[in-house]
């Protein structure tokens, strides 16, 4: 197969990439750095660098492809977060529909079936429902739980006041995702035969707030380690402290009152996957290495 993958060499892009050369795809790589052409080629892959906002270097590069892995980059300078998955989300449908394609896996996020009041995720609901606009396209919505690596904010805090704080913890469960699992599940989807729309969720690992705090906390050295559950006025004036933007404050004080309330999860519910092979003790060595060298 031809597949093109969006996202560059992130941490999805990259095992992905390299799971799909080593089983003799023909992968090509969108980029929007120039210094990852090499990289990329060294994988196996084909470097196509331009940006996401280009429809054209988009249609181009999807020109003969069979499938594609569609992912909205990360873009906190985007103050409307909305506004940013609908323009890239309707670039992608624009070149997919122009070029044929028959197949497309979305990163999306667990709590995408809300419609509103979810923070940066309210986006992955908005590229859902345009890419479900296009005809005669097999599309798999993957919706990926909290990504492990998110963990690593809370380290200053850790250090700084003895615990991790946030407008969720304590007993709220959360479904905790490795990139190396969502890239495993991504393959998956791109090779199998598919019809229609289809929503799949991935995730990890499973545990509460405070387990997830006692697992790290032991891996650090701090076995009383606890992840408090703070007012969403204590986190706003926190992350002000932090200097951060009021746009990217208001996004994650929002996104955690949905998981607090268990809202962003209670589809995930209905439809639990079957967990992934990174789990929270694989992650906990990782996050002490971090932790120690930070």
């Amino acid at each position: 197969m031809n597949i093109v993958i969006t996202g560059s060499l992130g941490h999805i892009g990259k095992p992905l990439t390299e799971e799909l050369v080593q089983k003799g795809h023909v992968v090509t790589v969108i980029s929007s750095q120039p210094d990852r052409q090499e990289t990329i080629e060294t994988l196996g892959a084909k470097a196509a660098i331009g940006s996401v906002d280009d429809v054209d270097f988009l249609k181009t590069t999807f020109t003969g492809a069979d499938a594609v892995f569609a992912m909205i980059p990360p873009n906190y300078a985007e103050t409307d977060v909305v506004a940013y998955y609908r323009r890239v989300s309707q670039n992608y449908a624009q070149a997919i529909q122009h070029t044929g394609i028959k197949r497309v896996v979305l990163l999306s996020s667990y709590g995408a079936h809300l419609t509103k009041d979810t923070g940066f995720i309210l986006g992955a609901h908005h590229a859902e429902i345009i890419l479900n606009q296009l005809a005669d396209v097999a599309i798999t919505h993957l919706r990926a739980g909290y990504f492990y690596y998110n963990l690593f904010s809370f380290i200053g805090m850790i250090k700084g006041a003895g615990y991790i704080g946030a407008n969720y913890g304590g007993d709220d469960t959360m479904a905790l995702v490795s990139p190396v699992d969502i890239a495993a599940v991504a393959a998956e989807e791109l090779l199998k035969p598919a019809t229609g729309q289809a929503i799949r969720y991935v995730a990890s690992d499973e545990r509460t707030a405070s387990k997830i705090a006692q697992e790290l906390g032991a891996a650090i050295g701090k076995p009383d380690l606890a992840w408090l559950v703070l007012t969403s006025e204590q986190m706003k004036e926190g992350m002000k402290q932090r200097g951060l933007p009021a746009h990217i404050i208001e996004n994650f004080v929002e996104l955690g009152e949905s998981l607090h309330s268990g809202a962003l999860m209670d589809d995930y519910n209905q439809h639990k996957p079957r967990l992934g092979k990174v789990k929270l003790d694989d992650f906990a060595k990782e996050f002490a290495a971090v932790y120690q060298n930070g």
